[in-house]
């Protein structure tokens, strides 16, 4: 049975609500929180990943993804909670340590190292390498690691179509190209769990499909990915399962297909005003409370009291009573 199958059919008694339990988790994820000043951008109770699945994680902007992936990774420190990755504790662990244990991430922009050559870039994410440690260079021969670090780059970048700018200066690469270079640079870990953050932003459509490939592929090895992505036609074309967060909890979880009738993911990404009629006079501009929602959007993106826009004030939204409405 092919993978896909295979993980659908475990996932298909799962019950497709929060902090539902998984037929075999291999991250599981315990009261985490994060707090930046007085705002809570993770609260997240309870959240299990399936082993070998393509987990999608999406929200609305500011919905606390990255900062959650950074978290579980090690390159932030939360308020409280834990998390299990294969039932060993990762809590507390630097980020390399995360990675060694079979964990590896890539970040929303990417770091390549652009002054390096694209296959230099690629040596430098193997691990447990002889230079690493000062005597080790000294006294142990390490030629013969080198070469196979070498060779396993080169198959990597040929399996990313990035073998041709081997030579090249990381720099050089296109966005999409960076993409690619650190999806492959990811695999120099042999990692059991992988995490994208928005692995297709800024990348050119005509690299899309070929990231989507990649991304299926690594499913398909044995892998577990997780990723962060606002395409919803992306999520539904690779992800097994999907994850909501809005507001730093996670608000939905279930099957790609099953989510678009959620009423807690349709009020999350276009609020809870999105079943209202919208209301204009004779000339097209808005009236009552679809000027207030205009309004309101208006003086967020401007950074203005809401209650001293001229539209507010033709509404009303200066009266005592509604000025707290910001």
């Amino acid at each position: 049975m092919p993978a896909d199958e295979a993980v659908r059919a475990a996932l298909a008694g799962v019950a497709p609500e929060p902090g539902a339990a998984k037929p075999d988790p291999i991250l599981v994820v315990d009261d985490v929180t994060r707090a930046f000043g007085g705002l809570k951008a993770v609260d997240v109770a309870h959240l299990e990943i399936q082993r070998g699945a393509i987990t999608g994680l999406i929200g609305p902007n500011g919905a606390g993804k990255t900062t959650l992936f950074n978290l579980l990774t090690g390159f932030d420190r939360p308020g409280s909670g834990r998390w299990r990755f294969d039932g060993r504790p990762l809590h507390g662990l630097a980020p390399h340590r995360v990675a060694r244990r079979g964990v590896v991430r890539t970040f929303q922009l990417t770091k390549a190292l652009a002054k390096l050559s694209v296959l230099d870039n690629m040596r430098l994410g193997a691990p447990k390498q002889t230079g690493e440690s000062f005597f080790g260079a000294l006294l142990t021969p390490w030629g013969r690691q080198e070469k196979a670090n070498t060779e396993k780059a080169h198959e990597l970048l040929v399996r990313f179509q990035l073998d041709a700018k081997a030579d090249d200066l990381a720099g050089s690469l296109s966005g999409g190209q960076r993409k690619l270079l650190e999806m492959a640079r990811a695999l120099m870990m042999d990692p059991t769990v992988i995490m994208l953050d928005e692995p297709m932003a800024g990348v050119n459509p005509a690299l899309t499909e070929s990231l989507l490939r990649h991304v299926k592929s690594l499913r398909d090895d044995g892998m577990t990915v997780v990723f962060v992505e606002h395409d919803m036609d992306v999520i539904r074309d690779i992800s097994d399962w999907v994850v909501v967060m809005a507001q730093g909890t996670v608000i939905a979880e279930g099957p790609p297909e099953a989510l678009s009738s959620n009423k807690d993911v349709v009020d999350a990404y276009l609020g809870a005003h999105h079943d209202r009629a919208l209301e204009f006079d004779a000339e097209g501009n808005p009236i009552g409370e679809t000027a207030e929602l205009v309004t309101e959007m208006e003086s967020v993106e401007l950074g203005v009291d809401p209650s001293q826009t001229p539209t507010a004030q033709s509404v009303g939204l200066d009266r005592p009573d509604r000025g707290e409405r910001t």
